[in-house]
């Protein structure tokens, strides 16, 4: 029966999807190649983009772009976070709302033509729209452009980050509630986040931009890579936001919301847990220090990933959230518990100064 119901749904998804499509053309909405940051190997990059119908200069900044304010953009662009020209017309100083980026509707399947250094090839998107492919390449350690291009759409350049083989030491940290209060699990106060707010109007939590800031000083060849389970049409607000507070520059990992195949949705658990195991198969030399907060799964999942890979990881580093949050968030307040894990260094504070106390004596910083 349940089986029955989720195929009838698809069926009704596919026609609505279709009615958004002839809508999009009729409102003059163009075909757009949305490129992420990726990141990758010498001879292997993950190569990150989206491709959708999209109203004109809606993502032409791209994921790959801040608004920072005058006095911080010399150090974004120092960073990678921010790459003019601007669209026509853009100040950097005008507030974006977060659901103009939900007005867009996917293109299925679309072939994009991917060109990086020397190299060029063909992916195809998946059902959503995503590019979320590995391609072979012989590149330098460091960042590297990438330009995609699919029919009827103007190529776009994102960016991918091939990580220094003589590198041991990276970052994965949530963003939700961890670097930016979000409120996420209160359904009234996500909706308001997710598609009201401008990336200006969002909170930094206290302290976190200066310990990442710090981290990637101290390790200056470790990737930084963003883990969240907030879905890709936010990937560029949350790199303004990223940019912003002068967090450093790494690839978003998110994730598209609705249903698969055979669930009525998709499980942010198993999301976070699938990446996490595929870093440590890509990068079996990195150890990774995992930061997240505790107020949904961060660390029941940081805490099974080092039991299935106690190589790959450096430490644990938990956001407590105040008493209030945790109520609101459905989480629980930190008790000062045992590491889970046996071996694996573990932090708890409530922000980024208190972490970085407890990582100093691990001899992280």
């Amino acid at each position: 029966m349940t089986g029955a119901l989720l195929k009838a749904a698809h069926r009704v998804g596919d026609r609505v999807h279709a009615a958004q499509t002839v809508w999009a053309r009729r409102l003059g909405f163009i075909p757009q190649v949305v490129a992420y940051r990726g990141y990758g190997t010498t001879s292997r990059v993950r190569i990150l983009a989206r491709v959708l119908y999209g109203a004109p200069g809606l993502h032409r900044i791209g994921a790959n772009a801040t608004t920072a304010p005058d006095r911080g953009r010399e150090r974004c662009r120092d960073a990678g976070w921010y790459e003019p020209p601007m669209p026509s017309g853009w100040t950097g100083t005008e507030d974006v709302r977060g659901w103009r980026a939900f007005t867009s509707v996917p293109i299925e399947y679309s072939e994009v033509t991917i060109e990086i250094g020397e190299h060029t090839t063909t992916v195809r998107a998946d059902f959503g729209g995503v590019v979320d492919a590995m391609v072979p390449v012989s590149l330098e350690p460091g960042w590297h452009d990438v330009k995609m291009s699919a029919a009827d759409a103007e190529p776009a350049v994102g960016q991918v980050l091939v990580v220094d083989p003589s590198s041991t030491f990276g970052i994965v940290s949530d963003i939700d509630d961890t670097v930016m209060v979000t409120a996420l699990p209160r359904p009234f106060l996500a909706l308001w986040n997710t598609f009201v707010l401008s990336e200006r109007a969002r909170t930094p939590t206290p302290g976190m931009s200066v310990l990442l800031d710090r981290l990637a000083a101290h390790h200056p060849t470790a990737p930084v890579m963003y883990l969240s389970t907030g879905p890709w049409n936010a990937a560029p607000t949350l790199a303004r936001f990223l940019g912003r507070n002068l967090y450093p520059a790494g690839p978003l990992l998110l994730t598209d919301w609705g249903m698969t195949a055979d669930s009525w949705f998709r499980s942010g658990r198993e999301h976070k847990a699938r990446n996490l195991a595929r870093l440590a198969a890509e990068f079996p030399e990195l150890k990774w220090l995992l930061i997240g907060d505790n107020g949904q799964h961060d660390e029941s999942i940081y805490a099974e990933f080092a039991r299935r890979h106690p190589e790959s990881v450096a430490a644990v580093a938990i956001r407590e959230l105040s008493a209030g949050e945790a109520v609101f968030s459905g989480g629980t307040t930190h008790d000062a518990r045992p590491t889970p894990v046996p071996g694996v260094p573990w932090a708890a504070a409530p922000d980024g100064a208190g972490l970085a106390e407890q990582l100093e004596k691990f001899g992280l910083l």
